[in-house]
């Protein structure tokens, strides 16, 4: 319980790199809620929170019984603080700002001390799962469960009600160090699922939210019941951690320098003498510090940059209010910048440090990072590293020619602008597309465009990351791109009259390898269908001279096709709609304007559903 945002998604992002089930409150109340309703291994507790301090919350919890150990955080270094503490009810006490290292070490002592007080038992219906042993046993008949599969099901059924997305079982299961892609939480799932179903259990346990991810399935028999769920215990000899505050400090002066400038900007407009090259430096550093500092944790102060850009590019003469907001959200920005690293700046469990050159003798995958901020490719690149991704950057289009030309590569992550050209990048992206190699290249910026978006799909891109985005999220990105999971192979052909709604389409799917084939006239459709023997069909349903319930009944009326899975979009959703939709046999039903990850879900779904088809009807 933090009432501090920043610092408590901070130490949740700790936390679950350690493989630690986090829940977060805000305030006293919506703790003590959770307290009552879930069983835990530990409380992580702020002293002053609002609605319910820290103090009385400990006396609350020790007045009924409740012996969950708990470790109370404060910025109070005072010897009555944490007498008063202590005798509350806490097993120990931590003075802010602190190392997560040493949190970590004093979390596994409670932890280790407790383990004793709680009851491991973990019941659903029949099904039970003991983690004194580390058995599992559906009707006493014992599973053979892979240590993956184990832990998979004892984090459903410690939060039996939560839904957990692909990405989120990831974080939970996986060390940092050694990341699979998605494909591996599904087949994962699908092998428990077959385990659970030869023991004898007649329907699955495990649902699937769709465009969500998996939970156990709700509604249980009269028999099914749950033990209090408990958070997922610690893991022995944990990794150590790198702070990015390490890169964060080595170039903090750097952004320090890009925000000077934007006051100079600030005073000249004070007086009237902001010319259109201070002000289009100051557009480059705001562009740059928008992008920039949210990766590094500065949330706020990102969106404030975001602010600044936003404001400043249009006319040199603003308003003596707007001039006020200014100079208001540069002080807000440097406020938050003086905030301590450790409470901001989130840590990363790496393996151990190894020799530079042995490391990259061992590298197999090799990114190029073409970035002119320098402290954040850096910060990307030291996770790489510990992810077996060996790193070369380039802070220009021009530096990376070279690098390109001197170096194999996998990989690219460009960003697209550039001090000196704001199509620096797109020309880039353009040259490595019609590259001989074909190769990959996911932008990462902080434009928000969709028509960038658009253009990016258009040149070949694989990818577009918007910052601020974590290291963690840009590499998992980037090993989706090289590691695509076999659904995502599959050949896809849509059907749209609409140029722009096939670039969407593209710009969504292409990212995830999917080889797509693109038409956007009906009246080609049964030619391309036969040429192409695409495994999934989108169709939009409303187009001239051909609909796409038509195209989908011509489909379903030859045999050849009937298997085929299709999916139809649609500006409007009402009844009579929805029933020519099914009554023409398509398998899924999509509304516009598109959401990303509802497209995603449902065609890995759709692909999944037919690969199965497949495969029961070749066995």
């Amino acid at each position: 319980m933090e009432d501090d945002k920043g610092l408590a998604q901070g130490l949740e992002d700790a936390l679950t790199h350690q493989r630690y089930a986090v829940d977060l409150a805000w305030d006293g109340l919506m703790g003590w809620e959770l307290a009552e309703a879930l069983t835990y291994d530990l409380i992580l507790l702020d002293l002053l929170l609002p609605k319910l301090d820290g103090i009385n919350f400990c006396k609350r919890l020790r007045n009924q019984g409740d012996l969950t150990p708990v470790l109370l955080m404060t910025a109070q270094n005072s010897s009555s603080q944490k007498v008063e503490g202590l005798d509350a009810g806490a097993d120990d006490y931590l003075v802010k700002p602190f190392e997560v290292s040493e949190l970590l070490a004093r979390i596994r002592a409670l932890l280790r001390r407790g383990s004793s007080t709680s009851s491991p038992v973990l019941e659903w219906g029949s099904l039970r799962l003991d983690p004194k042993n580390c058995q599992v046993t559906y009707c006493d008949k014992l599973l053979k469960l892979t240590a993956k599969e184990y832990e998979l099901l004892e984090l459903f059924l410690r939060h039996p009600h939560r839904i957990f997305s692909q990405s989120a079982l990831l974080d939970h299961l996986w060390s940092f160090d050694d990341p699979p892609s998605e494909s591996a939480v599904r087949t994962q799932i699908k092998g428990l699922r077959q385990k659970l179903k030869q023991s004898g259990a007649v329907r699955d346990l495990i649902e699937t939210v769709y465009g969500l991810g998996y939970r156990l399935k709700s509604a249980a028999p009269p028999n099914d019941t749950l033990s209090p769920p408990q958070s997922t215990p610690a893991i022995a000899n944990s990794p150590t951690t790198f702070n990015l505050s390490t890169i964060w400090k080595k170039h903090r002066e750097s952004y320090l320098t890009r925000i000077a400038i934007l006051e100079q900007a600030t005073k000249a407009l004070k007086t009237g003498l902001l010319d259109s090259s201070l002000q289009q430096q100051a557009l480059e550093q705001a562009h740059t510090l928008a992008g920039s500092l949210g990766s590094f944790g500065f949330s706020k102060a990102s969106q404030y940059c975001r602010e600044i850009e936003q404001m400043l590019n249009g006319d040199t003469q603003l308003s003596s209010e707007r001039i006020v907001q200014l100079s208001a959200l540069l002080l807000d920005i440097n406020s938050e910048l003086s905030v301590p690293d450790s409470a901001v700046i989130p840590s990363i469990p790496l393996q151990p440090t190894v020799d530079v050159e042995e490391l990259s003798e061992s590298l197999t995958t090799r990114l190029l990072i073409v970035d002119d901020d320098l402290a954040l490719a850096e910060g990307i690149a030291t996770v790489a590293n510990t992810r077996k991704i060996h790193t070369k950057i380039a802070i220009s289009p021009q530096q990376a020619r070279t690098l390109i030309a001197e170096n194999s590569l996998d990989i690219v992550l460009l960003d697209l602008s550039f001090p000196d050209s704001t199509e620096a990048g797109f020309e880039l992206l353009e040259e490595l597309n019609s590259h001989s190699t074909s190769l990959p290249v996911v932008v990462f910026t902080a434009k928000e465009s969709f028509a960038d978006r658009v253009k990016v799909a258009r040149l070949g891109g694989r990818g577009f990351l918007q910052k601020p985005i974590s290291p963690s999220q840009v590499l998992d990105a980037l090993t989706r791109v090289l590691s695509p999971s076999s659904p995502t192979r599959a050949k896809i052909l849509i059907v749209d009259n609409e140029p722009e709604i096939l670039d969407r389409i593209r710009s969504v799917l292409e990212p995830w390898g999917f080889h797509l084939i693109l038409l956007d006239n009906p009246q080609q459709f049964w030619q391309i269908l036969e040429q192409s023997t695409p495994e999934l069909l989108i169709l939009d349903f409303a187009m001239p001279d051909l609909s796409g319930v038509e195209l989908c009944q011509v489909v379903r009326h030859d045999p050849r096709w009937q298997d085929l899975s299709i999916i139809i979009l649609s500006e409007e959703r009402n009844r009579q709609i929805v029933e020519q939709v099914w009554n023409a046999g398509a398998d899924d039903y999509i509304q516009k304007p598109l959401v990303e990850p509802e497209l995603i879900a449902r065609v890995l779904n759709c692909l999944e559903r037919s690969q199965l088809r497949r495969k029961i009807t070749s066995d």
